[in-house]
């Protein structure tokens, strides 16, 4: 069994962000978003891995190497431009050539792992098997329709009105059935080929398509709130570990990690929090669910429920909170300005003015 990793999307959604760097390598709890599904994808004992890349495959390809890191093997696929998930599959052909697959999402983000979803697939090997989840707004996923005996019927991509609160997930598991439905259909009105009508298509005629609702977390992490989410959900996990140095003036309050080669000096961190090696946290608080990458700057502010990329300096700003601060950022307080008031007023006005 082989896997397929999509990481050529744009990441429109964590924009500016994205803009110089891959959505699926934006860190949470200081470990880029792509790594867990990759390491989930290991656990399950999948070994040959093909990742779909973009415009952003340098990027990619250096942060992941060859997968041996993983105890992968990986094969870059180049794609064009994102035309859909279909279409992924249809230009990984020849790569997957007649064995069964998991199509995973590279910028989801799923605890607890794949492997007994795998498992499951192998020991029963439908044509295909969907993941489902209750979601509160399903607009904005492909959602599907079970019938009372709980089988799918129907799938929809990104409806107006859903059937259902069930959206996919963005795991999938395949036999090489689906390259006869990926070849099959037409693009949608979005231009793309759906993931959700190939396997439509499949359900059409009869193939034996399965689902499972997972009730554990799942996230799409193409936004910040997301982001910001999974970073707390990670977090939580945390074992207390100090490799770096905490001054005597300084106080680490529950679980924290302090990486080798961070400075603590006369600050607070209350944790879950990680701060990253190389980092200098200085006068400063850092409250719960944050993370503070590699080489980081810290001075006379404050920061909870962050993420902080490598080799940004935030100082002498205050509080900062629910924010993406993005690599070699420069957050400083602004020139104080005399305070004033400039009017245009008609006739007979009553003004009221603070002061």
């Amino acid at each position: 069994m082989k896997a397929l990793v999509l990481s050529g999307g744009a990441g429109t959604r964590l924009r500016p962000i994205t803009h110089t760097s891959a959505k699926q390598l934006v860190p949470v709890a200081n470990k880029a978003v792509l790594f867990y599904g990759l390491e989930s994808i290991a656990a399950a004992g999948i070994t040959e891995v093909g990742v779909i890349v973009g415009d952003t495959a340098p990027e990619i390809q250096d942060a992941v190497g060859d997968g041996s890191k993983f105890g992968l093997e990986i094969t870059y696929i180049p794609q064009e431009r994102p035309l859909g998930l279909a279409h992924a599959v249809l230009i990984a052909r020849d790569y997957l050539g007649d064995d069964d697959f998991v199509m995973y999402l590279g910028d989801n983000f799923i605890v607890g792992g794949i492997a007994s979803l795998v498992d499951e697939f192998r020991s029963n090997r439908p044509d295909a098997q969907i993941l489902l989840t209750r979601v509160q707004d399903p607009r904005s996923f492909g959602v599907a329709e079970l019938d009372d005996a709980g089988q799918v019927v129907g799938l929809e991509e990104k409806p107006e009105h859903p059937k259902s609160d069930l959206a996919l997930v963005g795991v999938y598991l395949f036999t090489p059935v689906i390259h006869d439905a990926v070849r099959a259909i037409t693009p949608s009105w979005r231009g793309e080929l759906e993931i959700t009508h190939a396997i439509q298509h499949l359900i059409d005629a009869r193939a034996d398509v399965r689902c499972t609702v997972i009730k554990g977390y799942w996230k799409d992490t193409g936004n910040v709130a997301d982001m910001l989410e999974v970073n707390r959900t990670v977090l939580e996990g945390l074992t207390r570990r100090i490799d770096g140095d905490v001054d005597d003036a300084s106080e680490t309050v529950g679980r924290v990690v302090v990486e080798e080669g961070a400075r603590i000096v006369n600050s607070r961190i209350v944790g879950p929090a990680v701060i990253g090696a190389g980092t200098v946290v200085e006068d400063s608080y850092v409250g719960p669910f944050t993370s503070i990458a590699q080489n980081c700057r810290i001075s006379d502010s404050e920061l909870e429920f962050s993420i902080v990329l490598r080799d940004a300096s935030i100082q002498g700003v205050g509080r900062i909170e629910s924010s993406l601060i993005g690599r070699h950022v420069e957050v400083t307080p602004a020139p104080s300005v005399p305070s004033a008031h400039r009017l245009v007023l008609g006739d007979h006005s009553k003004v009221q003015i603070h002061t």
